[in-house]
């Protein structure tokens, strides 16, 4: 005869206290969503407070045109943002986003000067964008080189052909195209970048939170071992992650040359350090396994409203690096100690 032992720590009914059906569904939803507005909360804080400062500091900051202009600014960093959400959350990194945005734009306005309709011409830098990440992809998923060795090289590579392009010079493109309308635009008094980088981060939030993919990029950052031995191909999806991003890179270009009228092979240069340390504010965890795109959107404006007020202020403009490489190194340093920047600041605000 054989003796079923009951396993003391197993509870097959439910938790103590819930039950099943919609309404404890929606409290634990509702639990959910307090713990992750707890550290954007803060983030929001934070990056109110700062706003706050710059507008004592200068009277121009807080006017409506400023605020505009940070929105449209701000738009590039936030749509790769959250595209290197996915890629740092999977557990890697891709600094190669700069030169594809400025390779790009030089792609973008040597076409547009060639005789290309606008139209094309975005599908094709979206196109050179996501090929970028896919170089990226294969090597890093499929070859098993590390994503920072592979982003470190094809930032070099991809950054060599754009100079190679140009030589060196910017090429201007016409205000009256249809491609420069993508940056120039505005719909509702707001920039057309702003409103894309606003549809993307809606976008961003459902992907990672909502459905299967994010479930397997957190999957994947965590423990990628389980969630392959669970059948997912976690190498195609870790590549399919680079190419989100370098297509979002290639937005970015679009936008930029769009918006300063030319394609320039020396843009983008502290690109990839802005938007990595947009994400890794917003709460991204730079180790993987952990990631939220509504924290990296602040993260990304935080990080252009302080561009932005330093400039009013006057100061030079080689301070403004100096202030995202130092808020990426604590951040890191944070992190590797266990902890996040939300609960440095948390500590501080509770003292």
């Amino acid at each position: 005869m054989t003796t079923t032992t009951s396993d003391p720590t197993r509870t097959d009914g439910p938790e103590p206290g819930r039950g099943h059906g919609p309404a404890a569904a929606r409290e634990r939803r509702w639990e959910a969503l307090q713990r992750v507005n707890k550290s954007t909360l803060l983030m929001l804080v934070v990056t109110l407070v700062v706003i706050v400062v710059f507008s004592v500091a200068t009277p121009t900051f807080l006017t409506g045109t400023n605020l505009r202009n940070v929105a449209v600014q701000v738009a590039p960093a936030a749509i790769v943002a959250v595209a290197m959400t996915f890629v740092i959350t999977a557990g890697m990194i891709d600094l190669s986003v700069g030169s594809t945005l400025a390779l790009v734009s030089v792609i973008g306005a040597v076409l547009l000067r060639a005789g290309l309709e606008s139209v094309l011409v975005m599908v094709i830098c979206l196109a050179v964008g996501a090929l970028c990440g896919l170089v990226n992809g294969w090597f890093s998923s499929y070859q098993g080189i590390p994503s920072f060795i592979v982003t470190l090289a094809t930032m070099s590579i991809v950054r060599g052909v754009a100079l190679l392009i140009t030589k060196g010079y910017s090429i201007a493109i016409g205000s009256g195209l249809i491609f420069a309308q993508v940056g120039q635009g505005r719909l509702f008094g707001l920039g057309y970048p702003a409103w894309l980088a606003l549809i993307i981060v809606g976008v961003g939030i459902v992907g990672l939170q909502r459905m299967r993919f994010g479930q397997y990029i957190t999957g994947i950052g965590s423990n990628e071992e389980s969630v392959r031995r669970a059948g997912v191909d976690t190498r195609f999806v870790k590549m399919t992650a680079l190419v989100l991003s370098g297509t979002a890179a290639g937005a970015a270009g679009i936008i930029t040359a769009a918006r300063l009228g030319s394609g320039d092979a020396n843009s983008g240069v502290d690109f990839a350090m802005t938007v990595i340390t947009a994400v890794v504010i917003g709460g991204t965890n730079l180790l993987g396994g952990k990631g939220s795109v509504i924290g990296t959107a602040i993260g990304a404006i935080l990080t252009g409203v302080i561009t932005n007020g330093l400039t009013l202020l006057g100061l030079s403009p080689y301070i403004v690096p100096i202030v995202t490489g130092s808020l990426l190194i604590i951040v890191i340093w944070i992190n590797l100690r266990g902890g996040s920047f939300t609960d440095l600041v948390r500590k501080v605000v509770t003292r």
